[in-house]
């Protein structure tokens, strides 16, 4: 079997299909800091899902989703949201990583209310 290389960056992630039917309720909020430097890049909004209507492929027999599942989007600007409140990324790009490629990078713009969008919109990276 021949082993290719470089084939992650020809993986798309579909922000917007992923964000579809899933409600972001902030769990805690942080500040980001560069591993090496220790300077500040901004901040850290950790989320759970806690709703997930997404129709999700599953093998046979199996059914899950993502409901009350963790993950944290990287934001340059701070938030003017607090604990509880439902958000979604401003302009997110969203990276897979990981050996098992079941890992999610999120950084974005800004988090916002989400009662103040009205579809979530983003760039799609591998």
């Amino acid at each position: 079997m021949i082993k290719l290389k470089y084939l992650a960056q020809f993986l798309m992630f579909c922000w917007s299909t992923f964000a579809a039917g899933k409600i972001f309720t902030v769990t805690g909020i942080r500040p980001w800091t560069d591993y090496q430097s220790k300077q500040p890049l901004g901040w850290i909004v950790d989320v759970a899902i806690t709703a997930d209507k997404t129709p999700y492929k599953h093998k046979d027999g199996e059914t899950g989703s993502n409901l009350y599942e963790k993950l944290s989007f990287k934001c340059v600007k701070q938030p003017t949201v607090g604990i509880s409140d439902e958000v979604v990324p401003v302009n997110p790009v969203a990276t897979i990583y990981g050996d098992y490629r079941n890992n999610l990078s999120v950084k974005c713009d800004a988090v916002v209310l989400a009662s103040a969008v009205t579809a979530p919109a983003g760039k799609e990276k591998n």
